[in-house]
């Protein structure tokens, strides 16, 4: 197996048409490139959507570069290696981000070797997989929050996700309430309150909530309450949805045992990449469970295709690559009438563009 010869990184920062909070209306990309000593290259990345950007590169540049210099370019094999090595700094969090941006590129390079793209180098099991509507919607008027259902209805979404968590409760079922009937009976919704309550407003909020029938209430407490997520799995009969700020395996084992969610939700950047992420995947299969990947539809969304079970997309509107400029288009995944679909490529199939000059490269 060749050895890593160089490991280079940049950083963008991408403005987006629909900025996700008012005040930082970007995401931070930083882009991974690798040769290895036969001279084949590979391009990953990872993503923080408003702090801790140059953290995760000066991670990258130092001690990841350091430790993985003339090491093997197999991802199954280094990734545990590197996890162990940064672990002094944290078992999850800013290290495993950081690792997902040397993951996928030596995912990419894997692919681009074999001349495969990624679902079919993992081993394709489906050629396309549905995609739900999802908004970070809650700073939106009702008007606004309105007209984003009725563009996901007019796209062939055939389920959405808005946010709830307003200070006043009352306006949060006035807006679920609106949002139900512009859906339908037939039409699934999801709401997601981001981390903004403790165990007794969950439950208040819930209770009233529930007349929308949600197909599930994601992240009603702060993700690392475990303990406030037992007690709330004890007094609602709402589908849980757990995961986007988990950062390990051996977190989401923890939540699987104690069977506190319902559906599970790894961010494959967050996870710490390709790797890990297909490593959780099989344990919420094999836990029977449901697996909901969080966001980053362009690589998500070729995972799904080749994943044990059957997964839906989160697309959340103008945030895919494209969109916000960070790829060239068209891009390898492309959502239409609710559906995914993905032009093989080998690698990733694409590579993220370069928006500050600057650069650190280390090689031997």
């Amino acid at each position: 197996m060749p050895g890593i010869a160089s490991i280079t990184t940049s950083l963008g920062r991408f403005a987006m048409p629909r900025p996700w909070v008012p005040e930082a209306p970007w995401l931070h990309l930083i882009r991974v490139d690798v040769v290895d000593d036969e001279g084949a290259t590979g391009s990953g990345f990872t993503w923080t959507p408003t702090i801790g950007a140059t953290a995760v590169r000066a991670l990258l540049d130092d001690d990841i570069t350091a430790a993985a210099l003339g090491a093997t370019t197999d991802p199954e094999t280094l990734w545990p290696r590197l996890w162990a090595h940064l672990h002094e700094a944290g078992g999850g969090g800013i290290t495993t981000i950081a690792l997902a941006g040397l993951d996928t590129a030596l995912w990419d390079l894997r692919g681009r070797r074999a001349g495969l793209g990624l679902a079919d180098l993992l081993g394709r099991r489906r050629d396309t997989v549905r995609a739900y509507g999802s908004g970070v919607n809650l700073h939106l008027d009702a008007a606004s929050l309105a007209a984003q259902v009725e563009r996901w209805i007019a796209a062939g979404y055939d389920a959405v996700k808005i946010k709830v968590g307003k200070p006043d409760l009352a306006e949060d079922v006035d807006r679920v309430t609106m949002v139900r009937e512009l859906l339908g009976p037939d039409r699934r919704l999801m709401i997601d309150a981001n981390q903004r309550w403790d165990v007794d407003q969950a439950v208040s909020s819930l209770e009233r909530l529930g007349v929308v029938d949600p197909a599930w209430i994601e992240e009603p407490l702060r993700s690392d309450d475990t303990a406030g997520y037992e007690r709330l799995r004890q007094a609602t009969d709402l589908p849980i949805a757990l995961g986007e700020n988990v950062h390990t395996i051996h977190r989401f084992r923890d939540l699987v045992d104690r069977g506190v969610a319902d559906v599970l939700q790894p961010n494959v950047v967050r996870v710490g990449g390709i790797t890990p992420f297909l490593a959780i995947a099989a344990l919420v299969d094999d836990a029977g469970l449901t697996l909901a990947p969080h966001l980053l539809p362009d690589l998500s969304g070729q995972l799904a295709l080749a994943l044990p079970q059957l997964t839906e997309v989160e697309d959340v509107e103008d945030a895919g690559f494209v969109a916000i400029g960070a790829i060239d288009p068209p891009g390898p995944v492309t959502i239409a009438a609710g559906l995914v679909q993905v032009e093989q490529r080998p690698g990733l199939g694409f590579v993220i563009r370069d928006r500050i000059a600057e650069t650190a490269a280390v090689g031997r």
